[in-house]
Formats: structure tokens, sequence, C-alpha cells
């Protein structure tokens, strides 16, 4: 024992020590610092936390602020006249509609699937939701589809009631 503290004190020995615990110290720091990055970079901090925070300072749900961009480009499509930016702001809208649901954790491949987890609770008019989106489909399908002005706004008014009843906006 006794010779395993004289080696422990000895000069050499504790300036050999100095030099190890200086690079472990920078190696931590080092390998902190990388752990902080991941962590940033990783969807799982933001779900288990800051969107829990978010919520609660804005009284909103977490990403209402970009859906509610989204929203208003794809409404921006109706000024400009042209019946393919109007079949455009349908798709955009259906899509957006999808994408939000399956963040809201709706499991399902298609919106359909989505839809059926819903109840008339959650979404009241969900009966119109399936129509505007049978709209989309034949915009999708069927090249020769005719869309009108008032048919658009009628369709994205219905998606808007969508959004505003997941109290999304």
């Amino acid at each position: 024992m006794k010779q395993i503290f004289s080696f422990i004190i000895h000069p050499e020995t504790s300036e050999f020590f100095f030099y190890t615990k200086t690079a472990f110290i920078i190696a931590f720091v080092i390998f902190l610092f990388i752990t902080f990055i991941f962590l940033l970079k990783a969807t799982w901090l933001k779900r288990r936390f800051l969107e829990d925070f978010v919520e609660f300072g804005t009284y909103r749900p977490f990403g209402a602020k970009k859906i509610f961009k989204k929203w208003d480009k794809i409404t921006k499509k109706l000024a400009s006249g042209e019946e393919s930016e109007y079949k455009l702001a349908i798709i955009e809208a259906d899509n957006l509609l999808d994408d939000t649901l399956g963040k809201m954790e709706y499991k399902g491949e298609t919106l359909e699937e989505k839809l059926e987890q819903l109840g008339l609770i959650i979404l009241p008019n969900i009966e119109k939701v399936y129509q505007v989106h049978k709209i989309r489909n034949n915009v999708v399908y069927d090249p020769d589809y005719q869309l009108t002005l008032d048919q658009t706004k009628e369709a994205l008014e219905i998606y808007e009631k969508a959004f505003r009843d997941l109290e999304l906006f």
C-alpha cells in the first residue's frame, strides 16, 4: 500500500496524471459537445420537450405556424385566375391535411384511412372532407376534369373548417 501511495505522489507520476486528466477533460468536453449537437438535430428531443413548451407558451399546437404559412400560400393560388392553379391548390390542401393528420399520429397510408379514425366529435364536417377528397382524386386521375373558381373556394373552405376543427387555425 505504501508503494502505491508513493507511486501516486511521486513528481513524475503526478505530472503524468496531470496530462492524463487534461486529456480526459478535453475528450469529455468534445463528446459532450457532440452529444448536444446530436440531441439538437434529433427529433426525439423536439417531440419530448420542445413541443410541450411551445404549446404551453403559445396556446397553439406545435407546428401550427408552419401549417398556417402553407395554407396562406395555397389560398394565394386562387388569385392567379388559372384552372391549373386551382387544381394545384386542391391537391396541396389535401396533402396538407394528410400530412397534418399523420403528424397528429393518426395511422394510415391514405387520407381516407386517417379520416376513418376521426369521429364526428373531432371533425364534424368529415363527410364534406370525404367529398372534397373525391374532387382531389378526380383532379389527380382525370386530366380532363374541369374545376371552377367557385368549386375551389368551396373546397378550400371545407379544408379550412377541418383545420379549425382540429384547432390548428
